[in-house]
């Protein structure tokens, strides 16, 4: 068993287990478990209907593919969707992000590049800069960029004819994309967290890929706490074999599972300590809220953009804490999760929450009219 086994990164390099943002030594590993066409893919099955129509279709006319944009929360699989379009269409992909397109040479040394058909894939595509985004306009619409050389009286532009290509972009959050680009993508699709079946049958399809014997009762408990995401699913699954290797025969069973994920410190909901810290104090310290962000991580000691991006997110699709215009409120799930009694009038006892952020959940003054 430990020949078919490959190598793992050492454990105190790896980060935490529930971050759905991918580190980068996990990148060789994610790549050999991405599906490599849309029959692989598991799950989102609305979504994957329509981009199976819109292959189909592009087949047919023998043409690119229509500008795809591609949203939802960060480990979902949108660079595998985008990847495996790529695959399915038999032509080539460049993947770039918006932070590093700069200037306008950038992007014109992707696109000049591209074969006819060819993909650009632009990961965080909420973050390109207003300069690349008017450049992207033609680009998209025309399949031509307008370059401008020089300034002043011997300014001139010059125009470069590109061959048809397909942008795909993916982003966290597609509240940040202007109207304009927004509207220029034939496609818009989201990715949504997934149910428990789905990401059981995604650790079967991984398990099976690294050589990993596991038990089906233990791959439903991995599914069970990997909080909707496949790439946290993948993760704990190569913690728990390293656990069963070490611990055991290498088998991973219902057992040596349950007790890897205890050492990892992750609940039977997907819940790790900071979840749990985040909830106590929105309950015991700012009586349920409503509470900044600003706040509630002085509080918990962990910098609000991490609640942000690594917490919330599961916390709310749980329906354990909800985000409104004052501020983060608890629920009734959340006392029953910590073992407290809800109060009877969800709304009694509610608390200021401190000094808050505007656009955080801040409370803003109420208009006396």
């Amino acid at each position: 068993m430990d020949d078919q086994l490959p190598p793992v990164p050492p454990l105190p390099d790896e980060g935490p287990w529930n971050d759905p943002l991918p580190l980068d030594m996990e990148r060789p590993w994610e790549e050999d478990l991405r599906p490599k066409g849309l029959g692989e893919f598991i799950g989102q099955v609305q979504l994957r209907e329509n981009l199976r129509i819109l292959i189909q279709a592009a087949r047919m006319r023998e043409a690119p593919l229509e500008h795809i944009l591609l949203t939802g929360p960060p480990g979902l699989g949108k660079t595998s969707m985008a990847r495996l379009l790529a695959n399915e269409m038999g032509v080539e992909i460049r993947q770039t992000s918006g932070p590093v397109l700069e200037k306008a040479g950038d992007l014109a040394g992707l696109l000049t590049s591209l074969p006819s058909g060819g993909v650009l894939f632009v990961d965080e595509i909420h973050r390109l800069s207003r300069t690349i985004e008017e450049y992207l306009y033609p680009a998209m619409e025309d399949f031509r960029l307008d370059i401008m050389l020089d300034r002043g009286p011997s300014a001139r532009s010059v125009q470069i004819r590109l061959e048809p290509f397909t942008l795909i972009g993916a982003t966290t959050r597609a509240g940040l994309l202007t109207s304009p680009l927004r509207a220029r993508f034939g496609m818009v699709g989201r990715v949504d967290f997934y149910p428990v079946a789905d990401l059981s049958l995604i650790v079967g399809r991984s398990a099976k890929i690294l050589g990993v014997e596991v038990e089906a009762s233990a791959i439903e408990e991995i599914a069970r706490r990997s909080r909707g995401t496949p790439r946290i699913a993948n993760r704990l699954l190569r913690r728990v074999r390293d656990y069963a290797l070490v611990e055991g025969d290498g088998r991973v069973t219902d057992e040596l599972c349950r007790a890897g994920l205890e050492l990892l410190d992750v609940d039977e909901r997907g819940l790790d300590e900071m979840d749990r810290r985040f909830l106590r104090a929105l309950v015991s310290t700012f009586d349920g809220g409503p509470v900044g962000i600003s706040s509630l991580g002085a509080t918990v000691g962990e910098e609000p953009d991490t609640l942000e991006e690594v917490h919330e997110p599961y916390l709310v699709q749980q329906g354990l804490i909800q985000r409104t215009r004052l501020g983060r409120v608890a629920t009734r799930a959340t006392y029953e999760v910590l073992g407290l009694t809800p109060p009877p009038d969800p709304q009694a006892g509610r608390g200021p929450g401190g000094d808050r952020d505007r656009d955080r959940g801040e409370p803003q003054q109420e208009s006396l009219l």
